[in-house]
């Protein structure tokens, strides 16, 4: 790990003008990633900008009812919160099924969103990685490839975004409030990571020095009925094999609208929208659901070990969707655990 320096700011403006004015500077939040890639040697910063006593940590109602998330809101406080376990379930048992408790302790809104894509191959130094060197190689393409994509991948790079909170997020149609050195913008959570093309080093759409200031959710009126189902090696702090965020509007039998999440599959957290655009207006059935998925998945391109992926995604998505499809809407103070 070489030297760095270290800056503290309770100013949103005055932290991107700082890590504008150097290229090697990044924002330190909870750590809980950028650390571990600092001991690995993935990422050397020269200077550390700590964001985490900016007044971005509020948790607040909008007037469509939904909810704007301040960045440094940590991801134990938002699994906690009164209104997101009553009206948005679905996000707080993505932020549930994530890390450990202590981890989500220290893990911010902002960072949650902005960890690296996870790769064996990226956090080895010793390996060919376009992630970490552009035209370096992808080692993963024939190498040890079970965790990762299926979706939107390219020769350059295939891994996956690991985020459980996006999953959920993009599932709710959230936009992200970012400020850049140009000034602020609204960037939708569904554009706002990169697949990966020719350039799998650069991960989100912001601006080079951008600050996440607040993640905005819009009101969904049958947010209550939605679910977070993944599937890990491990019953706990394991990063998905795969994943289903959904939220599903059922009246006579019929899919009034929905919407899905899917993670560990892509180099970003995958909205299917052909599989909501089939859904609507469809009877609300395990094989309707099955179809759907199975539209979506016509896309994938599994790779030498994860072809498991693929009916592993279907299966989640037709479980999940049959469960929302059969029960009402959480009641107040219901409870938010981890659906297995």
């Amino acid at each position: 790990m070489r030297s760095f320096r270290y800056e503290r700011s309770t100013d949103p403006g005055r932290a991107v003008a700082l890590v504008a004015a150097e290229p090697d500077a990044v924002y330190l939040g909870g750590g809980t990633n950028l650390v571990d890639l600092m001991k690995l040697g993935v990422a050397r910063p020269r200077l550390l900008v700590d964001v985490t006593r900016l007044p971005l940590d509020s948790v607040e109602p909008t007037p469509d009812g939904g909810l704007r998330i301040g960045a440094t809101v940590r991801n134990s406080d938002l699994a906690a919160h009164p209104t997101v376990r009553r009206d948005f379930p679905v996000l707080s048992r993505a932020l549930l099924a994530g890390a450990s408790g202590q981890l989500r302790n220290m893990a911010t809104v902002g960072g949650n969103l902005l960890q690296r894509t996870r790769c064996f191959y990226f956090q080895d130094v010793s390996r060919p990685c376009n992630k970490r060197e552009p035209g370096a190689g992808c080692a993963a393409l024939e190498g040890q490839n079970r965790e990762l994509a299926i979706l939107g991948w390219s020769p350059r790079c295939v891994a996956t975004h690991p985020s459980d909170m996006a999953v959920a997020l993009v599932a709710l149609d959230a936009v992200v409030e970012v400020l850049e050195p140009a000034g602020a913008r609204d960037i939708p959570l569904a554009e706002f990571h990169r697949l990966p093309g020719e350039r799998p080093d650069q991960e989100t759409t912001m601006a080079p020095g951008g600050l996440v200031t607040a993640v905005r959710i819009p009101g969904l009126p049958f947010g209550r009925r939605s679910a977070y189902r993944k599937a890990r090696d491990r019953a706990s702090f394991a990063f998905a094999a795969g994943s289903v965020a959904a939220a599903l509007d059922v009246a006579d039998g019929l899919v009034r609208d929905v919407r899905l999440g899917w993670g560990a599959v892509a180099h970003r957290p995958w909205r299917p929208r052909l599989a909501e655009a089939a859904l609507r207006g469809q009877p609300a059935t395990e094989e309707t659901f099955r179809l759907a998925a199975e539209e979506e998945l016509a896309a994938a391109r599994p790779l030498a070990y994860n072809a498991f992926k693929i009916p592993l995604i279907r299966n989640l998505t037709v479980r999940t969707l049959v469960e929302l499809a059969h029960r009402s809407p959480e009641p107040t103070g219901g409870s938010a655990g981890v659906t297995r």
